[in-house]
């Protein structure tokens, strides 16, 4: 394989990916982090990280004509983006339809792909 063949948008993506999983695993052994006046859980770093990656991917798998797994990953990335969006500024608005957003989009994939199997 050659490396000019090898797709850079699912490397980027799984980079970012990664990285979400590894600061997910890492809040039992790192402390909070200051930023301005409060202290963040890694944690929440974890859930940018992962929404960078899903945005990144719909963007990404677009312009590669990709269009359904662009959708697929627009459609996660808004609803994480929306749950990081809404802490950050204060609203539970903002954070429930972040949640409702994504709980959608797992079940709609899940009716999609029950009914492609019969």
């Amino acid at each position: 394989m050659n490396v000019r063949e090898v797709d850079p948008a699912p490397l980027v993506v799984g980079a970012f990916m990664a990285l979400a999983g590894g600061l997910f695993l890492a809040q039992p052994f790192v402390d909070p982090i200051p930023v301005g006046e409060s202290e963040v859980p890694v944690v929440a770093f974890s859930f940018v990280a992962l929404a960078v990656a899903l945005d990144l991917g719909a963007v990404l798998f677009y312009w590669q004509g990709e269009r359904t797994v662009a959708l697929v990953h627009g459609v996660a990335g808004l609803g994480w983006t929306l749950l990081v969006l809404g802490p950050v500024l204060g609203s539970g608005v903002i954070w429930f339809l972040g949640l409702a957003v994504v709980i959608g989009g797992a079940v709609f994939l899940f009716a999609e792909m029950y009914r492609g199997r019969r």
